[in-house]
């Protein structure tokens, strides 16, 4: 089934401004998790390339399902978000597997962002930001890396607004490989993908989608 998505800022994130962050409360407010309750498929397929322990930030992390999964793999991992009633959800979820999440509450737009405290950091459909607010997020993981550090990064590309099975209503948010290329050329790039794929991830992401995937490194 293919679910479009209402306009908003972005189905995976609050927005920068308090009465985005209410909107995030409200979406997720029911009884059933938004994206569902397994981790993202990209972030899924990069299991070889995690760390046997360390640290995780698991950036807009919502409902959890990604830092969840993470601290399954062995993660210690703070989950941020800026929405109370996801972190909520995301407790519930990680006592249910059987996992534990330090649970950070914050606008992202404001955040003081750790120094070189992660061995990864990832990023699922963040694109609640414009160009402005990007640079800033993207600044910050950057910063928020250990030298040698992982970083992974999955959003829509520009066919999404076509599809519309999720994601932000205006092409600004939206990401090219050339524009991550540019945001994380510090970084050893190993992966930069530009495709269309199935993706079922809850109501909120359902169906055909242009997915754009980077995987990077913080040289030593």
């Amino acid at each position: 089934m293919t679910t479009a998505a209402p306009p908003s800022p972005s189905p995976s994130s609050p927005s920068s401004d308090r009465s985005g962050l209410a909107l995030w409360d409200q979406r997720f407010d029911r009884d059933d998790y938004l994206f569902g309750e397994a981790p993202n498929a990209f972030l899924a397929h990069q299991a070889v390339r995690l760390p046997r322990g360390g640290t995780a930030l698991a950036v807009a992390d919502g409902e959890g399902r990604n830092g969840v999964w993470m601290a399954e793999q062995g993660l210690a991992v703070m989950s941020v978000d800026g929405s109370a009633v996801a972190q909520a959800k995301a407790r519930r979820l990680a006592d249910l597997r059987g996992v534990t999440l330090d649970l950070r509450l914050a606008d992202l737009a404001a955040w003081d962002w750790p120094q070189a405290a992660f061995d990864v950091v990832a990023g699922i459909f963040i694109q609640f930001a414009g160009p402005k607010l990007r640079s800033r997020l993207f600044a910050g993981m950057i910063q928020a890396l250990k030298p040698g550090g992982l970083l992974l990064l999955e959003g829509y590309g520009p066919r999404q607004l076509d599809y519309r099975t999720g994601g932000p209503s205006v092409a600004e948010n939206l990401y090219t490989p050339d524009l991550l290329a540019e945001a994380f050329s510090s970084l050893e790039i190993l992966e930069l993908a530009d495709y269309d794929a199935e993706v079922s991830e809850g109501a909120g992401h359902a169906g055909r989608s242009h997915l754009v995937d980077l995987v990077a490194r913080r040289p030593r």
